[in-house]
């Protein structure tokens, strides 16, 4: 995986993620049209949600043509796992910045958490990136990039690749606090997937969670998700 942070006069302007080319026909992080693709594409499937979103509108919403669109994505399918791959890897880039020296595992284990849960609250710099909004997509809609038909043929071409060296990251730490616990991926793989739909179940089924997130407040969500993997870990 490669971090690519671009600089201008010194100043950090924003990162670029070397994602798969899988993930694109043309990599929208390296022109301005495909810059304002990725920024209103979020802003558009936030609002409308993916089964709403075209590439007509966003096309309307950018002033540009539906055929642009294509030169950067085949689908909207396309674009939405290369957005859930640019999450998981901001996700991934935040867990190294603050783990950096980190020696102690439990407390690198606890940091992993506030930084899978509050990577929404940072700031890349990113003028086309609104982590706020990607976040709200995750929540929504990234289940839907791997819950399809060609999740198999996907996977060959590496299209998952963030999220499982995300979770890899992750379950080496967990086993770097009980070498001996025996399903450190699935935790690890759960631990990403409560992160998002206890959100979800919060914000839109509450009977199937015991933790409120008023205002996008996760406090809790951290405090219920340190206690429950601490527990497993530790015990």
């Amino acid at each position: 995986m490669t971090f690519v942070i671009s600089k201008l006069y010194n100043v950090i302007t924003g990162i670029k993620f070397s994602l798969n080319d899988s993930l694109y026909s043309r990599d929208p992080q390296n022109t301005e049209l495909g810059q304002r693709i990725l920024k209103h594409s979020i802003n558009l499937i936030d609002e409308i949600g993916l089964e709403d979103f075209t590439f007509k509108k966003l096309a309307l919403e950018i002033e540009s043509t539906e055929a642009s669109m294509y030169r950067y994505f085949e689908n909207k399918h396309q674009l939405l796992l290369f957005l859930t791959s640019w999450y998981w890897q901001w996700v991934q880039y935040l867990i190294s910045i603050h783990t950096l020296n980190i020696d102690d595992p439990e407390r690198r284990l606890k940091i992993i958490i506030k930084s899978i849960i509050n990577a929404t609250s940072e700031n890349a710099l990113n003028e086309y990136i609104n982590e706020s909004l990607l976040h709200r997509i995750i929540i929504n809609e990234s289940s839907k990039a791997y819950h399809t038909h060609a999740v198999d043929e996907e996977n060959k071409h590496g299209i998952f690749s963030s999220y499982k060296e995300l979770a890899e990251t992750i379950a080496r730490a967990i086993l770097a606090i009980n070498p001996s616990f025996p399903y450190p991926h699935s935790l690890a793989s759960n631990m990403l997937e409560m992160a998002k739909n206890q959100v979800h179940f919060a914000q839109h089924l509450p009977r199937l969670t015991d933790i409120k997130v008023p205002k996008g407040d996760l406090s809790e969500l951290e405090t219920m998700m340190e206690f429950f993997v601490m527990k497993l870990v530790k015990d």
